[in-house]
């Protein structure tokens, strides 16, 4: 038996007193989108005729993703973070604006507050043991193409454990391991010293992995790196790069990959490269150049500044 009450003048009458429009006080934009939300979401179980049962399964894991804090996680997961970046694109094609640098993903693991250091850092403590040395660096470019000195790189990555600073459930690393901001030299550029990151998967049995299961989908993520590069002037980017070879480049559970945002990886062995960067032994090198775009009329009209972020 098929019933369908969505479009009964009752049903879109209380629609609207439940999402407030009968109402003089509160936040317009807020009452417009909760009263599309809600009305798509009573389509829905009008539609697929979602049963109690299932609905009150929805709102236990629910409860469960807030209680665990994933819903930054399940986010990407459901390929919300994606769309969002693909509507900044379209918006930037529509005002005529090119990114050489493409946008990804943020990820829900940055914290602020990490040290600041003047052209080079070093990432790690050299306490992961499984780490292959790396070196990454390039140069930060303006809106005008030339160098930009003083502009501020914020990286960070995990372990080769797949675990963050500030987010290991071990509690092995220090704070604001493999977590800085560099400040671009007089040329433009920066530099770095770490560990290649590895990839990493949702935690086991949480609501995040039961969902993505559910939708016959693993939680896995390659390897990876973290950007914020921001300057007087220019917009700010968010972006990450994957570290090339890893075999999920192409299947990755956050949908971050994106053209552009593959370096490659350059394994270095000779004497000359060595010494030059003041190591004892082979390494990685990964050389990336970043390009920051102008604000558009003095404003940067992409930046989500109310985002809630964790502090050290």
């Amino acid at each position: 038996m098929t019933v369908r009450i969505f479009e009964r003048p009752d049903i879109q009458a209380f629609l609207k007193t439940v999402s407030g429009l009968d109402q003089e006080s509160g936040n317009p934009r807020v009452k417009q989108i909760i009263h599309r939300i809600v009305s798509d979401l009573f389509k829905a179980i009008d539609d697929l005729d979602i049963t109690p049962d299932e609905y009150w399964t929805a709102i236990a894991w629910v409860n469960e993703l807030g209680a665990c804090g994933q819903a930054g996680l399940i986010s990407p997961g459901l390929g919300l973070d994606h769309f969002l970046d693909e509507r900044l694109d379209a918006i930037d094609a529509a005002l005529g604006i090119e990114n050489p640098t493409p946008r990804t993903i943020e990820g829900p693991l940055y914290v602020a507050g990490a040290p600041v250091c003047q052209g080079f850092a070093r990432l790690d403590d050299g306490s992961d043991e499984n780490g292959h040395t790396l070196v990454m660096h390039g140069t930060v470019f303006g809106a005008d193409g030339k160098p930009l000195a003083g502009a501020a790189v914020e990286v960070w990555h995990c372990d080769t454990r797949g675990f963050y600073s500030h987010f290991d459930p071990t509690g092995k690393q220090a704070p604001f391991n493999m977590r800085r901001t560099i400040i671009t030299d007089a040329q433009g550029g920066y530099k770095f010293r770490s560990i290649v990151p590895h990839g990493y998967g949702v935690p086991p049995g949480s609501p995040t992995e039961k969902l993505l299961s559910a939708l016959g989908r693993h939680g896995k993520r390659p390897a990876h790196i973290h950007f914020f590069v921001s300057a007087a002037d220019h917009r700010k980017l968010t972006t990450q790069i994957n570290i090339e070879g890893d075999p999920l480049i192409n299947d990755d559970f956050a949908y971050a990959t994106r053209d552009g945002l593959v370096p490659a990886v350059i394994e270095r062995t000779d004497e000359d490269s060595i010494h030059a960067n003041g190591l004892n032994g082979p390494f990685a090198e990964i050389r990336f150049d970043i390009h920051l775009t102008a604000l558009v009329d003095g404003i940067d009209n992409q930046i989500n500044q109310m985002r809630n972020r964790a502090a050290a």
